[in-house]
């Protein structure tokens, strides 16, 4: 009986594991640092259900799903209405709100949104800024993260400032992927397996199947990464 109840388990848990990616993968969500406070709330809430179909043997796991298939087509709903309104779209998400304005906090809005000084602290130390005076805006935004303008005289200085010239430079096309060669990336370039081969062989490499990465940059020059390398890894620590 206790065989049972394991192989049981085992089978609720892989009837979970696979609602869990098929309502993920149609509600599509954004990378977890990118969540809302309501997105990340929701994805615990599916996560729990999908806990409860594994493991409470006490209740059908059907039911429990009914209740996720349910909880995740709500989810989905909202987010079809929040991208076609607003106002839906600022009552799921919240708004954005100015903490810093020309060096000076704005304790009102930082008390709205229960937002303390320790928290805004960090956050700019994290962008680099140590000093409040140094900051023209500072925005908090519906997910948490802080943007930050800096003042003008505090802004480094860019190639446009200098009026220098520069290159275009692009995306790096990635050729080779754990081994695997990238025809669709080399017919974009066009090029093929040949000139690949070619060019592999003149860096004494015999096969993609040697290649970590692989990547081709808008001069027409490749980076070759291999899988093994004659490199000592660096430590940085003391075990």
């Amino acid at each position: 009986m206790p065989d049972a109840i394991y192989f049981h388990v085992a089978l609720r848990t892989v009837l979970a594991f696979f609602a869990v990616l098929l309502v993920t993968r149609i509600l599509d969500k954004e990378q977890m640092g990118e969540l809302t406070f309501y997105e990340y709330v929701t994805g615990i809430t599916i996560g729990s259900l999908a806990a409860d179909m594994a493991t409470i043997t006490m209740i059908s796991p059907w039911v429990i799903f009914t209740a996720l298939v349910v909880f995740a087509a709500l989810t989905f709903l909202m987010g079809y209405i929040s991208l076609k309104s607003r106002a839906a779209r600022k009552l799921l998400e919240g708004e954005p709100a100015v903490v810093i304005q020309n060096g000076k906090i704005l304790g009102r809005n930082m008390a709205r949104c229960r937002y303390n000084i320790d928290d805004l602290l960090l956050q700019l130390r994290t962008q680099g800024v140590f000093n409040i005076a140094d900051v023209e805006f500072a925005v908090l935004e519906s997910n948490g993260s802080l943007s930050v303008l800096p003042k003008s005289y505090k802004k480094a200085v860019t190639r446009d400032d200098l009026k220098i010239p520069t290159d275009y430079e692009g995306l790096c096309s990635e050729v080779i992927v754990d081994g695997e060669v990238i025809y669709q990336n080399l017919q974009q370039n066009n090029l093929d397996e040949a000139w690949l081969i070619n060019e592999l062989e003149r860096q004494g490499i015999h096969s993609p199947k040697e290649i970590m990465l692989a990547s081709l940059d808008t001069g027409g020059n490749l980076f070759v990464d291999k899988k093994v390398d004659c490199i000592q890894a660096t430590k940085i620590s003391d075990h």
